[in-house]
């Protein structure tokens, strides 16, 4: 039988996102940990980028930006968690 591995569990590109001064900051990472420009292009693995998760530093960032994936369709396509959750 064939085992099936999830990839679930790979780096990907993302956002990291914190509060700062009640405002919703979101910076642009790559799946190598190097952190991105505003043309997300990685230096570092020579390609474009794509972030489509959203790594939340606690609780309240976590719930601001479920707030945001649920009314605003520019949202609705990203994944969210928790910084340090699998």
């Amino acid at each position: 039988m064939t085992k099936i591995v999830e990839k679930n569990n790979l780096p990907r590109d993302q956002y990291e996102a914190t509060l700062e001064n009640e405002s919703l900051v979101m910076k642009p990472y790559c799946a190598c940990g190097n952190s991105l420009d505003e043309d997300y292009f990685c230096n570092k693995c020579n390609r474009h980028c794509r972030c489509n998760q959203i790594v939340c530093d606690n609780e309240n960032t976590l719930k601001v930006v479920k707030n945001y994936i649920r009314k605003s369709s520019q949202f609705s396509a990203f994944k969210v968690k928790l910084a340090g959750q699998s």
